[in-house]
């Protein structure tokens, strides 16, 4: 399952969840069934960024969710937000690799 959550900051506040995520990331990564983790910035918006992990079922999304290590990141990054944050759960249909 991949995991998409957009995220938008005030611009005063980006640097406050760069350090925030950085100082979890690896934390993050590390936790039971996550696969994959990226972050991503809009090119266009400096202010907006998305998460992009893969995670072994959505069942170990939920646990990441009710976890200790999720309240205490996204207290801090949740007031940080200028908008709320949307989030998709989506499978792959396709991977196309070139030949």
């Amino acid at each position: 399952m991949i995991r998409i959550v957009k995220m938008t900051f005030s611009p005063e506040n980006v640097d406050a969840f760069l350090e925030n995520f950085n100082a979890n990331k690896v934390h993050i990564r590390n936790f039971e069934g996550v696969e994959h983790l990226e972050l991503l910035r809009d090119k266009n918006n400096p202010n907006i960024f998305f998460t992009y992990s893969y995670w072994k079922s959505e069942e170990y999304l939920e646990k990441y969710r009710t976890s200790d290590l999720f309240k205490s990141v996204w207290g801090v990054t949740k007031p940080l937000f200028s908008a709320d944050a949307e989030a998709w759960s989506v499978d792959s249909l396709y991977n196309v690799n070139p030949n």
